[in-house]
Protein backbone atom coordinates (compact mmCIF):
# COMPACT_ATOMS: atom_id res chain seq x y z
CA UNK A 1 0.00 0.00 0.00
CA UNK A 2 1.04 3.60 -0.85
CA UNK A 3 1.24 5.74 2.33
CA UNK A 4 0.99 9.39 2.12
CA UNK A 5 -0.76 11.51 -0.55
CA UNK A 6 2.01 10.54 -3.34
CA UNK A 7 1.97 13.21 -6.32
CA UNK A 8 -0.25 15.64 -4.88
CA UNK A 9 1.15 15.62 -1.45
CA UNK A 10 4.82 16.72 -2.95
CA UNK A 11 2.86 19.29 -5.32
CA UNK A 12 1.63 20.98 -1.77
CA UNK A 13 4.71 20.73 0.29
CA UNK A 14 7.01 21.89 -2.66
CA UNK A 15 4.55 24.86 -3.40
CA UNK A 16 4.09 25.49 0.34
CA UNK A 17 7.53 25.82 0.47
CA UNK A 18 8.27 28.36 -2.21
CA UNK A 19 5.41 30.48 -0.99
CA UNK A 20 7.61 30.89 2.58
CA UNK A 21 10.48 31.39 0.91
CA UNK A 22 8.70 34.19 -0.95
CA UNK A 23 7.26 35.51 1.57
CA UNK A 24 10.28 35.49 3.69
CA UNK A 25 11.89 37.27 0.85
CA UNK A 26 9.35 39.83 0.93
CA UNK A 27 9.67 41.00 4.17
CA UNK A 28 13.16 40.66 4.36
CA UNK A 29 13.39 43.25 1.68
CA UNK A 30 11.33 45.52 3.22
CA UNK A 31 12.87 45.88 6.36
CA UNK A 32 16.38 46.45 4.86
CA UNK A 33 14.79 48.85 2.65
CA UNK A 34 13.26 50.87 5.60
CA UNK A 35 9.83 50.19 4.61
CA UNK A 36 8.26 48.04 7.19
CA UNK A 37 4.74 47.76 8.17
CA UNK A 38 4.67 51.42 10.37
CA UNK A 39 2.78 53.32 7.08
CA UNK A 40 2.28 56.52 8.92
CA UNK A 41 4.35 59.07 7.22
CA UNK A 42 6.42 61.19 9.77
CA UNK A 43 4.69 64.31 10.57
CA UNK A 44 6.43 67.43 9.80
CA UNK A 45 8.11 69.62 12.23
CA UNK A 46 7.16 73.01 13.62
CA UNK A 47 9.89 74.62 11.69
CA UNK A 48 9.16 72.92 8.29
CA UNK A 49 5.57 74.05 8.85
CA UNK A 50 6.64 77.44 9.45
CA UNK A 51 8.84 77.59 6.00
CA UNK A 52 5.87 76.30 3.91
CA UNK A 53 4.06 78.68 5.36
CA UNK A 54 6.92 81.40 4.63
CA UNK A 55 7.29 79.95 0.92
CA UNK A 56 3.15 80.11 0.40
CA UNK A 57 3.07 83.69 1.03
CA UNK A 58 0.33 82.81 3.88
CA UNK A 59 3.17 84.73 5.96
CA UNK A 60 5.14 87.81 6.23
CA UNK A 61 8.95 87.58 6.59
CA UNK A 62 8.94 89.74 9.89
CA UNK A 63 6.22 87.46 11.01
CA UNK A 64 8.37 84.17 10.29
CA UNK A 65 11.21 85.44 12.64
CA UNK A 66 8.99 86.56 15.38
CA UNK A 67 7.86 83.23 15.21
CA UNK A 68 10.92 81.84 14.85
CA UNK A 69 12.85 83.70 18.02
CA UNK A 70 9.55 82.03 20.23
CA UNK A 71 9.81 78.48 18.80
CA UNK A 72 13.50 78.55 19.88
CA UNK A 73 12.73 80.43 23.12
CA UNK A 74 11.05 77.59 24.31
Amino acid sequence: MMMGFGFLGMFLFWGFLILLLAGGGVVLARLLAGTGSAGKPAQPTARQILDARLARGEISPEEYEAILVRMERQ
